[in-house]
Protein backbone atom coordinates (compact mmCIF):
# COMPACT_ATOMS: atom_id res chain seq x y z
CA UNK A 1 0.00 0.00 0.00
CA UNK A 2 1.37 3.42 -0.93
CA UNK A 3 2.19 5.72 2.00
CA UNK A 4 0.12 8.82 2.68
CA UNK A 5 2.18 11.77 1.41
CA UNK A 6 2.05 15.04 3.31
CA UNK A 7 3.67 18.48 3.28
CA UNK A 8 5.43 19.25 6.57
CA UNK A 9 7.42 22.39 5.85
CA UNK A 10 7.30 25.37 3.50
CA UNK A 11 9.27 28.49 2.71
CA UNK A 12 8.28 31.34 0.42
CA UNK A 13 9.28 34.77 -0.80
CA UNK A 14 7.62 37.13 -3.27
CA UNK A 15 7.30 40.84 -3.93
CA UNK A 16 4.51 41.09 -1.33
CA UNK A 17 6.22 39.26 1.51
CA UNK A 18 9.07 37.12 2.81
CA UNK A 19 8.22 34.09 4.89
CA UNK A 20 4.94 32.23 5.30
CA UNK A 21 3.33 34.54 7.87
CA UNK A 22 4.07 37.74 5.95
CA UNK A 23 3.15 36.17 2.61
CA UNK A 24 -0.15 34.77 3.97
CA UNK A 25 -1.10 38.10 5.54
CA UNK A 26 -0.31 39.96 2.30
CA UNK A 27 -2.35 37.75 -0.01
CA UNK A 28 -5.32 37.59 2.35
CA UNK A 29 -5.24 41.40 2.43
CA UNK A 30 -5.08 41.53 -1.38
CA UNK A 31 -1.72 43.33 -1.35
CA UNK A 32 0.15 43.83 -4.65
CA UNK A 33 3.49 45.39 -5.66
CA UNK A 34 3.36 45.95 -9.43
CA UNK A 35 5.41 48.69 -11.06
CA UNK A 36 7.86 49.26 -13.92
CA UNK A 37 10.68 46.83 -13.12
CA UNK A 38 13.93 48.34 -11.88
CA UNK A 39 16.36 45.44 -11.54
CA UNK A 40 19.46 45.96 -13.74
CA UNK A 41 19.23 44.00 -16.97
CA UNK A 42 15.42 43.93 -17.10
CA UNK A 43 14.93 46.92 -19.38
CA UNK A 44 16.39 48.07 -22.70
CA UNK A 45 14.38 50.77 -24.48
CA UNK A 46 11.38 49.31 -22.64
CA UNK A 47 9.25 49.71 -19.52
CA UNK A 48 8.09 46.21 -18.63
CA UNK A 49 5.75 45.99 -15.66
CA UNK A 50 6.35 43.40 -12.98
CA UNK A 51 6.60 42.69 -9.26
CA UNK A 52 10.16 42.52 -7.91
CA UNK A 53 11.31 41.36 -4.48
CA UNK A 54 12.55 44.20 -2.30
CA UNK A 55 15.22 44.13 0.39
CA UNK A 56 15.65 40.61 1.74
CA UNK A 57 16.32 39.54 5.33
CA UNK A 58 18.86 36.72 5.50
CA UNK A 59 18.92 34.32 8.46
CA UNK A 60 21.99 34.73 10.66
CA UNK A 61 22.98 31.12 9.99
CA UNK A 62 23.58 31.87 6.29
CA UNK A 63 27.21 32.90 5.93
CA UNK A 64 27.90 36.23 4.24
CA UNK A 65 30.58 34.52 2.15
CA UNK A 66 27.93 32.22 0.70
CA UNK A 67 25.81 35.19 -0.32
CA UNK A 68 28.68 36.93 -2.12
CA UNK A 69 29.08 33.90 -4.36
CA UNK A 70 25.33 33.51 -4.95
CA UNK A 71 23.15 34.75 -7.78
CA UNK A 72 19.73 36.25 -7.04
CA UNK A 73 18.12 32.86 -7.76
CA UNK A 74 20.51 31.18 -5.31
CA UNK A 75 20.03 33.84 -2.60
CA UNK A 76 16.25 33.49 -2.53
CA UNK A 77 16.60 29.70 -2.68
CA UNK A 78 18.67 29.83 0.50
CA UNK A 79 16.02 31.95 2.23
CA UNK A 80 13.07 29.69 1.41
CA UNK A 81 14.99 26.47 2.01
CA UNK A 82 16.10 27.73 5.40
CA UNK A 83 12.47 28.40 6.37
CA UNK A 84 11.19 25.05 5.11
CA UNK A 85 14.17 23.15 6.55
CA UNK A 86 13.65 24.57 10.03
CA UNK A 87 9.89 24.05 10.08
CA UNK A 88 10.21 20.40 9.01
CA UNK A 89 13.13 19.86 11.42
CA UNK A 90 15.20 18.24 8.71
CA UNK A 91 18.39 18.54 10.76
CA UNK A 92 17.08 15.57 12.77
CA UNK A 93 17.24 13.31 9.71
CA UNK A 94 20.01 11.40 7.96
CA UNK A 95 21.18 13.75 5.16
CA UNK A 96 21.60 10.71 2.91
CA UNK A 97 17.81 10.25 3.06
CA UNK A 98 16.95 13.82 2.07
CA UNK A 99 16.43 14.80 -1.58
CA UNK A 100 16.05 18.05 -3.47
CA UNK A 101 14.19 18.65 -6.74
CA UNK A 102 14.71 22.08 -8.31
CA UNK A 103 11.85 23.14 -10.57
CA UNK A 104 13.09 25.24 -13.45
CA UNK A 105 15.58 25.37 -16.30
CA UNK A 106 17.51 28.32 -17.75
CA UNK A 107 16.62 30.18 -14.58
CA UNK A 108 19.49 32.68 -14.36
CA UNK A 109 19.28 34.44 -17.71
CA UNK A 110 19.57 37.99 -16.33
CA UNK A 111 22.60 37.02 -14.27
CA UNK A 112 24.27 35.53 -17.34
CA UNK A 113 23.35 38.53 -19.48
CA UNK A 114 24.97 40.84 -16.92
CA UNK A 115 28.15 38.76 -17.03
CA UNK A 116 28.17 38.81 -20.82
CA UNK A 117 27.88 42.61 -20.79
CA UNK A 118 30.59 43.02 -18.15
CA UNK A 119 33.13 40.87 -20.00
CA UNK A 120 32.15 41.69 -23.58
CA UNK A 121 35.47 43.41 -24.33
CA UNK A 122 37.65 41.45 -21.91
CA UNK A 123 36.52 37.87 -22.21
CA UNK A 124 40.01 36.63 -21.36
CA UNK A 125 39.35 37.71 -17.77
CA UNK A 126 36.04 35.85 -17.47
CA UNK A 127 35.83 34.35 -13.98
CA UNK A 128 36.25 30.55 -13.94
CA UNK A 129 33.06 30.04 -11.92
CA UNK A 130 31.08 30.94 -15.04
CA UNK A 131 31.86 27.38 -16.13
CA UNK A 132 29.60 26.26 -13.28
CA UNK A 133 27.00 28.99 -13.04
CA UNK A 134 25.62 28.74 -16.58
CA UNK A 135 24.35 25.20 -15.84
CA UNK A 136 21.05 24.49 -14.07
CA UNK A 137 22.88 21.95 -11.89
CA UNK A 138 24.76 24.82 -10.21
CA UNK A 139 21.70 25.67 -8.11
CA UNK A 140 21.42 22.03 -7.01
CA UNK A 141 25.08 21.98 -6.07
CA UNK A 142 24.89 25.30 -4.27
CA UNK A 143 21.83 24.33 -2.19
CA UNK A 144 22.95 20.81 -1.34
CA UNK A 145 26.33 22.19 -0.21
CA UNK A 146 24.67 24.77 2.05
CA UNK A 147 22.32 22.28 3.74
CA UNK A 148 24.42 19.11 3.60
CA UNK A 149 21.89 17.22 1.48
CA UNK A 150 23.37 13.86 0.44
CA UNK A 151 20.41 12.15 -1.21
CA UNK A 152 19.26 12.73 -4.78
CA UNK A 153 19.20 16.21 -6.33
CA UNK A 154 18.38 17.33 -9.84
CA UNK A 155 16.47 19.92 -11.85
CA UNK A 156 13.27 19.43 -13.80
CA UNK A 157 12.16 21.78 -16.54
CA UNK A 158 8.52 22.22 -17.44
CA UNK A 159 8.42 25.94 -18.25
CA UNK A 160 5.64 27.50 -16.14
CA UNK A 161 4.66 24.05 -14.85
CA UNK A 162 8.13 23.45 -13.39
CA UNK A 163 7.11 24.22 -9.82
CA UNK A 164 4.31 21.66 -9.70
CA UNK A 165 6.42 19.22 -11.68
CA UNK A 166 9.06 19.45 -8.94
CA UNK A 167 6.44 18.57 -6.31
CA UNK A 168 5.33 15.57 -8.36
CA UNK A 169 8.92 14.38 -8.73
CA UNK A 170 9.52 14.85 -5.00
CA UNK A 171 6.38 12.84 -4.20
CA UNK A 172 7.46 10.05 -6.53
CA UNK A 173 10.95 9.94 -4.99
CA UNK A 174 9.44 9.46 -1.52
CA UNK A 175 6.84 6.96 -2.70
CA UNK A 176 9.53 4.89 -4.45
CA UNK A 177 11.69 4.88 -1.32
CA UNK A 178 14.60 6.71 -2.96
CA UNK A 179 14.60 9.12 -0.02
CA UNK A 180 12.55 9.56 3.14
CA UNK A 181 12.00 13.29 2.65
CA UNK A 182 12.22 15.34 -0.53
CA UNK A 183 12.18 19.12 -0.92
CA UNK A 184 10.60 20.62 -4.03
CA UNK A 185 12.01 24.05 -4.85
CA UNK A 186 10.26 26.32 -7.33
CA UNK A 187 13.28 28.36 -8.40
CA UNK A 188 13.18 32.08 -9.08
CA UNK A 189 13.43 32.57 -12.84
CA UNK A 190 15.60 35.65 -13.19
CA UNK A 191 14.53 36.92 -16.62
CA UNK A 192 16.44 39.57 -18.57
CA UNK A 193 15.14 42.10 -21.08
CA UNK A 194 15.70 39.47 -23.79
CA UNK A 195 13.16 37.05 -22.30
CA UNK A 196 10.73 39.87 -21.58
CA UNK A 197 10.90 41.05 -25.18
CA UNK A 198 10.46 37.54 -26.58
CA UNK A 199 7.51 36.78 -24.30
CA UNK A 200 5.94 40.09 -25.25
CA UNK A 201 6.44 39.29 -28.96
CA UNK A 202 4.75 35.93 -28.45
CA UNK A 203 1.72 37.72 -27.05
CA UNK A 204 2.18 35.95 -23.72
CA UNK A 205 3.37 38.86 -21.59
CA UNK A 206 1.06 41.82 -20.98
CA UNK A 207 1.29 44.87 -23.21
CA UNK A 208 1.68 48.59 -22.48
CA UNK A 209 -2.07 48.93 -22.05
CA UNK A 210 -1.69 49.82 -18.38
CA UNK A 211 1.72 51.52 -18.63
CA UNK A 212 0.45 54.51 -16.64
CA UNK A 213 -1.20 52.43 -13.93
CA UNK A 214 0.81 49.23 -13.30
CA UNK A 215 -1.47 48.16 -10.46
CA UNK A 216 -4.20 47.45 -13.04
CA UNK A 217 -2.05 45.42 -15.44
CA UNK A 218 -2.36 41.94 -13.93
CA UNK A 219 -5.91 40.73 -14.64
CA UNK A 220 -6.38 36.93 -14.70
CA UNK A 221 -9.84 35.88 -15.90
CA UNK A 222 -10.98 39.48 -16.44
CA UNK A 223 -12.32 40.59 -19.84
CA UNK A 224 -9.62 43.27 -20.02
CA UNK A 225 -6.72 40.82 -19.64
CA UNK A 226 -4.03 40.91 -22.31
CA UNK A 227 -1.19 38.72 -21.02
CA UNK A 228 0.66 37.73 -17.88
CA UNK A 229 2.66 40.11 -15.69
CA UNK A 230 5.96 38.78 -14.38
CA UNK A 231 6.56 38.52 -10.64
CA UNK A 232 9.68 37.37 -8.83
CA UNK A 233 8.99 34.55 -6.38
CA UNK A 234 10.46 31.37 -4.99
CA UNK A 235 9.00 28.61 -2.83
CA UNK A 236 9.94 25.31 -1.24
CA UNK A 237 7.77 22.50 0.12
CA UNK A 238 8.87 19.44 2.09
CA UNK A 239 7.19 16.18 1.05
CA UNK A 240 7.32 13.01 3.13
CA UNK A 241 5.12 10.18 4.39
CA UNK A 242 2.72 10.83 7.23
CA UNK A 243 4.43 8.05 9.18
CA UNK A 244 7.76 9.86 8.81
CA UNK A 245 6.24 13.16 9.97
CA UNK A 246 4.73 11.49 13.05
CA UNK A 247 8.18 10.42 14.23
CA UNK A 248 9.10 14.12 14.55
CA UNK A 249 5.72 15.17 15.93
CA UNK A 250 4.89 17.44 12.97
CA UNK A 251 1.43 18.69 12.01
CA UNK A 252 1.08 18.29 8.22
CA UNK A 253 -0.28 21.09 6.08
CA UNK A 254 -2.24 18.70 3.85
CA UNK A 255 -2.15 15.33 2.16
CA UNK A 256 -1.13 15.11 -1.49
CA UNK A 257 -3.69 12.60 -2.64
CA UNK A 258 -3.24 12.53 -6.42
CA UNK A 259 -1.50 14.11 -9.37
CA UNK A 260 -1.19 13.97 -13.12
CA UNK A 261 1.16 15.06 -15.90
CA UNK A 262 -0.26 15.18 -19.42
CA UNK A 263 1.47 16.31 -22.62
CA UNK A 264 -0.26 17.92 -25.60
CA UNK A 265 2.25 16.76 -28.25
CA UNK A 266 2.62 20.44 -29.07
CA UNK A 267 5.75 22.61 -29.02
CA UNK A 268 3.83 25.88 -29.33
CA UNK A 269 2.64 28.04 -26.40
CA UNK A 270 -1.07 27.70 -27.14
CA UNK A 271 -3.07 25.76 -24.50
CA UNK A 272 -4.87 22.48 -25.13
CA UNK A 273 -8.39 21.96 -23.83
CA UNK A 274 -8.10 18.19 -24.19
CA UNK A 275 -4.76 18.13 -22.36
CA UNK A 276 -6.07 20.16 -19.44
CA UNK A 277 -9.23 18.06 -19.15
CA UNK A 278 -7.21 14.86 -19.15
CA UNK A 279 -4.82 16.19 -16.49
CA UNK A 280 -7.68 17.23 -14.20
CA UNK A 281 -9.59 13.99 -14.63
CA UNK A 282 -6.46 11.87 -14.12
CA UNK A 283 -5.53 13.72 -10.92
CA UNK A 284 -9.05 13.35 -9.57
CA UNK A 285 -9.04 9.66 -10.44
CA UNK A 286 -5.70 9.10 -8.71
CA UNK A 287 -6.92 10.92 -5.60
CA UNK A 288 -10.22 9.11 -5.34
CA UNK A 289 -12.02 12.45 -5.21
CA UNK A 290 -15.04 13.40 -7.27
CA UNK A 291 -15.44 16.82 -8.88
CA UNK A 292 -18.20 17.59 -6.37
CA UNK A 293 -15.79 17.03 -3.45
CA UNK A 294 -13.37 19.74 -4.65
CA UNK A 295 -14.36 22.92 -2.83
CA UNK A 296 -11.41 25.15 -3.82
CA UNK A 297 -9.35 25.52 -6.99
CA UNK A 298 -6.13 27.47 -7.40
CA UNK A 299 -5.96 27.71 -11.20
CA UNK A 300 -3.02 28.48 -13.48
CA UNK A 301 -4.74 31.79 -14.24
CA UNK A 302 -2.03 33.84 -15.94
CA UNK A 303 -4.09 36.58 -17.55
CA UNK A 304 -3.48 35.37 -21.09
CA UNK A 305 -6.54 35.55 -23.33
CA UNK A 306 -6.36 32.02 -24.74
CA UNK A 307 -5.02 30.47 -21.54
CA UNK A 308 -7.68 31.80 -19.17
CA UNK A 309 -10.57 30.90 -21.45
CA UNK A 310 -9.26 27.39 -22.14
CA UNK A 311 -8.74 26.71 -18.44
CA UNK A 312 -12.28 27.68 -17.52
CA UNK A 313 -13.65 25.52 -20.33
CA UNK A 314 -11.65 22.59 -18.94
CA UNK A 315 -12.97 23.17 -15.43
CA UNK A 316 -16.52 23.34 -16.74
CA UNK A 317 -16.07 20.15 -18.77
CA UNK A 318 -14.85 18.39 -15.63
CA UNK A 319 -17.84 19.50 -13.57
CA UNK A 320 -15.84 21.93 -11.41
CA UNK A 321 -18.08 24.99 -11.55
CA UNK A 322 -19.20 25.12 -7.91
CA UNK A 323 -15.76 25.19 -6.21
CA UNK A 324 -14.39 28.55 -5.08
CA UNK A 325 -11.75 30.09 -7.39
CA UNK A 326 -9.22 32.87 -6.96
CA UNK A 327 -6.03 33.75 -8.86
CA UNK A 328 -2.82 34.06 -6.85
CA UNK A 329 -0.98 35.50 -9.86
CA UNK A 330 -3.28 38.54 -9.70
CA UNK A 331 -1.48 39.48 -6.46
CA UNK A 332 2.12 38.35 -6.96
CA UNK A 333 2.49 38.07 -10.75
CA UNK A 334 3.61 35.07 -12.76
CA UNK A 335 6.74 33.51 -11.29
CA UNK A 336 7.22 31.22 -14.33
CA UNK A 337 9.35 28.32 -13.00
CA UNK A 338 8.40 29.13 -9.38
CA UNK A 339 4.69 29.67 -10.00
CA UNK A 340 3.39 26.15 -9.37
CA UNK A 341 5.24 25.72 -6.08
CA UNK A 342 4.37 29.18 -4.76
CA UNK A 343 0.70 28.73 -5.66
CA UNK A 344 0.60 25.38 -3.85
CA UNK A 345 2.01 27.21 -0.83
CA UNK A 346 -0.71 29.85 -1.19
CA UNK A 347 -3.30 27.06 -1.33
CA UNK A 348 -2.03 25.29 1.79
CA UNK A 349 -1.70 28.55 3.73
CA UNK A 350 -5.32 29.36 2.87
CA UNK A 351 -6.27 25.87 4.02
CA UNK A 352 -4.64 26.50 7.40
CA UNK A 353 -6.06 29.99 7.73
CA UNK A 354 -9.59 28.94 6.78
CA UNK A 355 -9.72 31.92 4.41
CA UNK A 356 -9.51 32.50 0.67
CA UNK A 357 -7.61 35.48 -0.69
CA UNK A 358 -9.18 38.03 -3.08
CA UNK A 359 -8.46 38.22 -6.81
CA UNK A 360 -7.10 41.59 -7.85
CA UNK A 361 -8.62 43.41 -10.86
CA UNK A 362 -11.37 40.82 -11.40
CA UNK A 363 -13.96 43.41 -12.32
CA UNK A 364 -15.66 41.70 -15.24
CA UNK A 365 -15.02 37.94 -15.25
CA UNK A 366 -14.94 36.23 -18.64
CA UNK A 367 -17.10 33.49 -17.04
CA UNK A 368 -19.24 35.20 -14.38
CA UNK A 369 -21.09 32.01 -13.38
CA UNK A 370 -18.02 30.53 -11.65
CA UNK A 371 -17.71 30.83 -7.87
CA UNK A 372 -15.15 33.68 -7.82
CA UNK A 373 -13.46 35.27 -4.83
CA UNK A 374 -13.24 38.86 -6.04
CA UNK A 375 -12.30 41.97 -4.08
CA UNK A 376 -12.10 40.71 -0.49
CA UNK A 377 -11.10 37.59 1.41
CA UNK A 378 -13.72 34.98 2.27
CA UNK A 379 -13.89 32.69 5.29
CA UNK A 380 -13.95 29.12 4.01
CA UNK A 381 -12.55 25.90 5.52
CA UNK A 382 -11.04 24.12 2.51
CA UNK A 383 -11.59 20.35 2.58
CA UNK A 384 -10.26 19.31 -0.82
CA UNK A 385 -8.31 21.50 -3.24
CA UNK A 386 -7.14 21.27 -6.84
CA UNK A 387 -4.09 23.18 -8.06
CA UNK A 388 -3.30 23.55 -11.77
CA UNK A 389 -0.14 24.55 -13.60
CA UNK A 390 0.56 24.49 -17.32
CA UNK A 391 3.64 25.32 -19.37
CA UNK A 392 4.97 25.99 -22.85
CA UNK A 393 5.81 22.81 -24.72
CA UNK A 394 2.40 21.28 -24.07
CA UNK A 395 2.75 20.26 -20.40
CA UNK A 396 -0.27 20.15 -18.08
CA UNK A 397 -0.06 19.30 -14.38
CA UNK A 398 -2.74 18.91 -11.72
CA UNK A 399 -2.47 18.16 -7.99
CA UNK A 400 -5.20 17.17 -5.53
CA UNK A 401 -4.91 18.08 -1.85
CA UNK A 402 -6.92 16.82 1.11
CA UNK A 403 -7.28 18.66 4.39
CA UNK A 404 -5.36 16.53 6.86
CA UNK A 405 -7.18 15.17 9.87
CA UNK A 406 -4.66 16.82 12.22
CA UNK A 407 -5.13 20.27 10.66
CA UNK A 408 -8.15 21.20 12.78
CA UNK A 409 -5.88 21.35 15.84
CA UNK A 410 -3.40 23.77 14.29
CA UNK A 411 -3.55 27.54 13.82
CA UNK A 412 -0.68 29.18 12.00
CA UNK A 413 0.84 32.20 13.72
CA UNK A 414 0.03 35.34 11.78
CA UNK A 415 -3.01 33.92 9.97
CA UNK A 416 -5.46 33.37 12.82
Amino acid sequence: MSPELVVTGMGVISAVGQGKAEFASAILDGKTAFRVMQRPGRQRESAYIGAEIGEMAFPASIKRQSLRAASLSAQVALIVLHEAWGEARLSELDPRRIGLIVGGSNIQQRELEQIHESYRDRSVFLRPTYGLSFMDSDLCGFCTAQFGIRGLAYTVGGASASGQLAIIQAAQAVRMGQVDVCIALGALMDVSHWECRALRSLGAMGSDRYANDPALACRPFDRDHDGFIFGESCGAVVVESFESSQRRGLAPYASLSGWAIVMDSNRNPDPSLDGEIQAIQSALGASGLSAEEIDYINPHGTGSIAGDETELKALRACGLTSAYLNATKSLIGHGLSAAGTVEVIATLLQMRAGQLHPTCNLENPIEPTFNWIKDKALDHPIKNALTLSMGFGGINTALCWRRHKDLSHFVMEGTA
